[in-house]
């Protein structure tokens, strides 16, 4: 750190530093830029690496990881929050008269697989976990009660009353499956639009658009469940109204229809019973207002904050896990331990290898996208980046530090080619206290 600070190019190495909002793990890149006139081949600019500190340039990882680059993490946290806000609220190329489409929060959960130590509050009350007078015993000799009113932070919170009695297979499928049960669900529902409605589904098309967006969350037992905005649209998408008929009121019966009509079957294989998986009992669905209990600032925020996160409040961790690797001396929960050795079981099987367990292992089985939306249902992350590159290349050019051409004049040649990545222990101090960021927690995940 000391020969950092007293290195002759730190100013332009700190410059880099907080260019990259205090990522943990920047990328290093070398390489250089070049700007020719198309009319004469003249080299009008070159940026080149071979002047910066260490001849890299560093630049943001863009994880979306909040384990892994808190700083990376809060700008797609925003990001995800400005898509989300403006498909309900309009604004990044949806109208504001979005606002008086018919909108539902929904919250799909998966089914239960046997008892878990869970926090029980009512009127603001703590209550016991699992309080039964005359608990049964269960075949391993365990007695399925929890008297104990547990805390926020217990660490036996989503883990089970008797491990040998949970079903470790079925969560791992449910969350291989989740994916596909959410596919069918979306089917189900336009299905039911339509017959609400007196349609087929050719002719719902032409007149209702139904747009959602949605962020896989992990409960601490470890499967996943699903947070969806769904938005009833005319033909358009958000710039047309749906037809009267399209309530928010119709569009509740038909979540209610469609979460409990869908399944996704398992065959029997090996040792493994045939299974129907469903969703759980517990589906919530509240309309989401301007002014109600329920806003769209709420909604945006709560969606943006799972957007960042994966497994690790179950105890896993933020990386691939190999076969090969002692699961006894990584740093996992039991239950979680459990949940990535099912994972390997299964992965072996034939008949499930399409699941791909064994790759997903780190992510209890989950291998689809955490945060989706439908194609009319606001802007891109895509698009949102590229307007704030835009803003950072105008705001280069206002201020001298890049050159002002006409882009149909000039030809820009670039040559990268990756270095490296993440920083010195003495860099990472400096880093921290440059940008505010604070380092890993050394303990590393729990």
């Amino acid at each position: 750190m000391i020969t950092r600070l007293h290195d002759p190019d730190y100013a332009r190495w700190a410059a880099q530093i907080r260019a990259t909002g205090g990522c943990r793990q920047p990328i290093h890149l070398r390489g250089r830029v070049d700007h020719i006139d198309r009319a004469t081949g003249e080299l009008l600019h070159r940026y080149t690496t071979r002047t910066e500190p260490g001849g890299v340039l560093r630049v943001p990882c863009k994880t979306r990881r909040a384990s892994r680059c808190p700083a990376c993490a809060e700008v797609y946290r925003a990001d995800t929050y400005q898509l989300i806000r403006a498909g309900l609220s309009g604004g990044k190329g949806v109208p504001e008269t979005v606002t008086g489409h018919p909108c539902l929060f929904v919250t799909l959960t998966a089914p239960s697989f046997g008892v878990v130590h869970a926090r029980r509050e009512k009127n603001g009350k703590v209550l016991p976990c699992h309080a039964r007078r005359d608990a049964a015993t269960c075949p391993h000799g365990r007695v399925m009660s929890c008297t104990k009113r547990h805390g926020t932070e217990d660490a036996c919170l989503g883990e089970p009353l008797c491990g040998d009695c949970y079903d470790y297979a079925g969560s791992v499928l449910f969350n291989a499956l989740a994916s596909q049960l959410w596919r069918y669900f979306t089917d189900a529902l336009r299905r039911r639009v339509a017959k609400l409605g007196g349609l087929t589904l050719r002719e719902l098309r032409e007149r209702l658009t139904i747009a959602f967006a949605k962020v896989a969350e992990y409960q601490r037992r470890g499967v996943v469940h699903f947070h969806a905005v769904i938005r009833l649209d005319g033909p358009d998408g958000p710039a047309s109204p749906p037809p009267a008929w399209a309530t928010a009121d119709a569009l509740a019966d038909a979540v209610r229809h469609a979460a409990s009509a869908v399944s996704v079957p398992v065959p029997a294989v090996a040792n493994e019973p045939a299974r129907v998986l469903r969703w759980g009992a517990q589906l919530d669905i509240r309309p989401i207002t301007m002014g109600g209990e329920l806003t769209e600032q709420a909604v945006a925020g709560y969606i943006a904050k799972y957007a960042t996160k994966a497994a690790e409040c179950v105890g896993t961790l933020d990386r691939r896990i190999s076969p090969l690797d002692d699961l006894d001396a990584l740093p996992l929960r039991e239950h979680a331990r459990r949940l990535i050795a099912e994972c390997f079981r299964l992965g072996t099987l034939d008949n499930l290898a399409d699941l791909r367990l064994t790759q997903w292992a780190h992510m209890l089985g989950f291998r689809g996208h955490f945060s989706t939306r439908s194609r009319h249902y606001s802007t891109t992350l895509g698009d949102i980046r590229a307007d704030r590159e835009t803003f950072v290349r105008e705001e280069e050019i206002s201020t001298g530090r890049l050159p002002l051409f006409d882009e149909d004049t000039v030809l820009v040649v670039a040559e990268w080619e990756y270095a490296g990545k993440g920083l010195a222990p003495g860099d990472a101090l400096l880093a921290a206290a440059l940008t505010g960021v604070p380092l890993a927690d050394p303990g590393g995940p729990r």
